[in-house]
């Protein structure tokens, strides 16, 4: 098994040739600080919509996409398994229009990947949220209840055990709840063909150029690379994921950490599960674990339980851990004990920039100049595509509906300071997957780990959809 920090879907993708590093100063209309989706989509947005603006991208990875934006488990989702959440936060219309404008970004993605010269492997096969324990029964429900309050009950269909296990027969699955819209993509295939076309459409794209400095001033915005080379431009766009953390969202972020294991191709099982439709499923764990299947016939199965960072450490067992890797193969064969004796090809991790809301954000910074978006928790692929249009929206200064959404500068939680964020981050962890686990097995979850499970609802935090 190779067990590496950049996994399978990179590696499947072929090797590309990077672009050269800034060399020198460059001036631009508009500058963006990464190459992953939120950046990538930014510049595709902001391109449409000001044909004859210089953009300027820099990346500190040698090849756009190698982030956690080419890691992921590639579900395109919407926001309507959210719903509940957003209403609660936000209130009727505002989390519609927000549910709206992610169902319109999942409708884009798929029509880039229809294009003749893209081969992201995009498949509409939906998705399922599960229940695999009584605990878990009802799953979806407060997601469901808000579809019909708000008049979308088409955009959830609540399903039965008999109805879930026609689509995937895992002996674990019991009832839950179907968004049909969604679907799933290669996520590095993906990265690629959006830098392959922002390259055709003029974008300068700047690879192996990590930002060391980024700065407002009064005529602009300033980034300075490792080279000492620098752009500036009157507007600008951090899109760096986890690393906000370590500056402009700093207080407002946790690092955790996902981890993904492969199989070899196994048809047979697939074929036996009834799991033919192409459907991404998740169980109702806080702690959630996403699978899907692929074209050449292989289960890719994760889990959102790896460890919290401390700081900004995003390389290191957030991105390599064995035994998180490990405890993933335990749960695949759980789950799915047809694949007992079948072979692990690859392991591989990533840091996760998670919101206390579980929402992605938007946010203005001190000088009005930039922008910085984070916070999607691990369910990025689809709502980076919808954030990516805000922030070309308000980098251009348009006045529109897409800088009008509810995540643009939203009140968010503080999370505590280090080392206390990190300690206590563990400790819940450790706490709701001892709990979780004990609720798998059939058994009575303790009452410590209980009780340190319940911590963030209590101050404010959420913790799954």
């Amino acid at each position: 098994m190779e067990h590496d920090r950049l996994g399978y879907w990179i590696k499947e993708a072929g090797d590309v040739t990077s672009r050269p590093p800034l060399d020198k100063d460059r001036d631009a209309d508009l500058l963006i600080v990464g190459g992953g989706y939120t950046g990538m989509w930014t510049a595709w947005h902001a391109r449409r919509l000001a044909p004859d603006a210089r953009i300027v991208l820099v990346e500190s990875e040698p090849v756009c996409g190698r982030g956690p934006s080419g890691r992921n488990g590639g579900f395109v989702e919407g926001l309507w398994t959210t719903l509940a959440s957003m209403q609660k936060r936000w209130g009727d219309a505002p989390a519609l229009a927000v549910a709206h404008a992610a169902d319109e970004a999942v409708a884009r993605i798929g029509a880039f990947c229809a294009e003749p010269d893209v081969d992201a492997w995009f498949r509409p096969g939906g998705y399922l949220e599960v229940s695999t324990t009584p605990a878990h029964d009802g799953t979806g429900r407060a997601a469901l209840e808000a579809c019909r309050e708000l008049g979308v009950s088409d955009k959830l269909r609540e399903l039965d055990a008999a109805e879930v296990r026609s689509r995937c027969a895992s002996p674990e699955f019991r009832g839950g709840v179907m968004e049909p819209g969604a679907a799933t993509v290669q996520p590095a295939r993906l990265a690629l063909a959006i830098r392959a076309r922002l390259i055709d459409q003029g974008v300068e794209v700047y690879e192996s150029s990590p930002v060391r400095r980024f700065r407002e001033a009064a005529d602009g915005v300033e980034a300075t690379t490792a080279t000492g080379a620098r752009v500036r431009a009157p507007r600008g766009v951090l899109a760096i994921g986890a690393a906000a953390k370590r500056g402009p969202l700093r207080g407002r972020l946790t690092v955790a950490s996902s981890h993904i294991v492969i199989t070899d191709p196994v048809p047979d099982v697939i074929e036996k599960l009834g799991w033919t439709g192409g459907e991404a499923i998740t169980d109702g764990r806080s702690l959630v674990h996403y699978f899907r299947t692929t074209p050449d016939g292989r289960i890719a199965f994760g889990w959102g339980g790896g460890r919290i960072a401390m700081g900004t450490r995003l390389h290191g067992r957030s991105e390599v851990d064995p035994d998180v890797a490990a405890a993933d193969h335990r749960h695949l064969l759980e789950y799915f004990p047809d694949l007992a004796g079948r072979r692990i090809v690859h392991a591989w991790g990533g840091p996760i920039d998670a919101s206390p809301t579980h929402l992605p954000a938007v946010t203005t910074m001190p000088g009005s100049r930039a922008w910085v978006a984070a916070g999607y928790t691990g369910n990025g692929v689809g709502p980076t595509n919808m954030v990516g249009l805000t922030l070309a929206s308000l980098a251009l200064d348009r006045t529109d509906e897409p800088t009008r959404l509810a995540f643009v500068d939203p009140k968010i939680p503080r999370v505590p300071p280090e080392p206390f964020h990190w300690i206590g981050g563990e400790a819940i962890r450790m706490g709701i997957d001892r709990k979780e686990q004990a609720e798998m097995e059939g058994r009575r979850p303790g009452r410590i780990a209980s009780t340190v499970a319940r911590v963030p609802e209590l101050i404010g935090f959420h913790i799954g959809r």
